[in-house]
């Protein structure tokens, strides 16, 4: 593969360019890994910037026909919107339905929107390990908005925070749960709680949902990094397709006010941080996939089985010899 042409192609907002790359950064071998970073690195200085926004909510609230109707209204007012949609994978088989395409079939045929599912893998917190990577391509690529769909599981996915610009968190309305909003965890990172379904039989109850968020909301600590009135909860109808312009417009608020205030900066200088970390703790992780050490693994594990060394001791023996290996 020719990373300079690939790379070529990307600033031309060739989508096929995009979508190999996507691909490319998505895959575990070594001889790509080194292909991505050299790609990584060619658009690192592309100069060009999207709005980053992560997307979250319980699975049935509709978040992929939020995402088309509001991807639908962004490219009406001219915005070239990417969508990096991850979709849980078996934990047996380890495959995915990727069927994100197939719900958004409208957006798949706009012009100035692009679609790309990814399997979720064994990636916790809701999101692909290379996520970020497919943003940063997708921004290359210029896009000006890029929507990042989570898997949707609730509580513990965090992780999207640490790559989007704003976060939004759908809702359904009568959910049953109004100690859910003064729960800590994803309602402590949401900029925006979004009710969707907000139409028909459900829009008096989506007001009172709306209502009983806005109340938890002020519970909650104020933070640096929002203006006065932030984080809000507003009522949207994904199948009616009402309230996207105020959303929109909230957003582009708040992106606009952290821009002038340095938080913008700050915050993704914060994000690349802990991408490098991250980086650290998986590669350290990756040297447990080496056949000696799941040799020391099987052995240990037997003797743990067997009540011959508890989990802990078996543990620090190994390390011990993985830290000797490298030595």
């Amino acid at each position: 593969m020719d990373i300079s042409e690939l790379g070529e192609g990307i600033a031309r907002g060739d989508r096929r360019a995009l979508a190999r790359a996507i691909t490319l950064v998505e895959s575990s071998r070594a001889d790509h890994r080194e292909q991505a970073a050299e790609l990584l690195e060619s658009l690192r200085n592309s100069g060009r910037e999207a709005l980053r926004v992560g997307l979250s909510g319980t699975p049935g609230v509709g978040k992929s026909t939020f995402i088309e109707g509001f991807g639908g209204m962004l490219t009406g007012k001219g915005l070239k919107v990417a969508v990096l949609a991850v979709d849980p994978s078996s934990a047996r088989s380890g495959g995915s339905i990727l069927g994100d395409k197939t719900r958004m079939e409208r957006l798949s045929r706009d012009s100035n929107a692009f679609i790309r599912p990814s399997p979720s893998q064994t990636q916790l917190g809701g999101v692909a390990r290379r996520s970020r990577e497919a943003v940063a391509l997708c921004e290359a690529a210029g896009f000006d908005v890029v929507l990042i769909e989570t898997v949707g599981v609730g509580q513990s996915e965090t992780v999207v925070a640490e790559m989007s610009d704003i976060f939004l968190l759908l809702l359904a309305p009568a959910g049953g749960d109004e100690l859910q909003g003064v729960k800590r965890g994803i309602m402590e990172i949401a900029d925006l709680i979004v009710i969707n379904k907000a139409d028909g039989d459900l829009k008096a109850a989506a007001t009172r949902t709306r209502a009983d968020y806005s109340g938890a909301l002020r519970l909650l600590r104020k933070r640096a990094q929002d203006p006065q009135g932030f984080p809000k909860a507003l009522m949207v109808s994904a199948l009616e397709e009402t309230g996207f312009d105020k959303l929109w417009e909230e957003m582009t608020t708040l992106a606009d006010w952290r821009r002038e205030h340095g938080h913008w900066d700050a915050r993704r200088a914060a994000q690349a941080r802990y991408w490098f970390e991250e980086e650290v703790r998986q590669g350290l992780l990756a040297q447990l996939q080496t056949d000696e050490a799941r040799a020391a693994m099987e052995t240990l594990g037997a003797q743990v089985a067997d009540g011959r060394v508890t989990p802990s001791v078996a543990a620090g023996q190994l390390l011990g010899r993985i830290g000797a290996d490298r030595t």
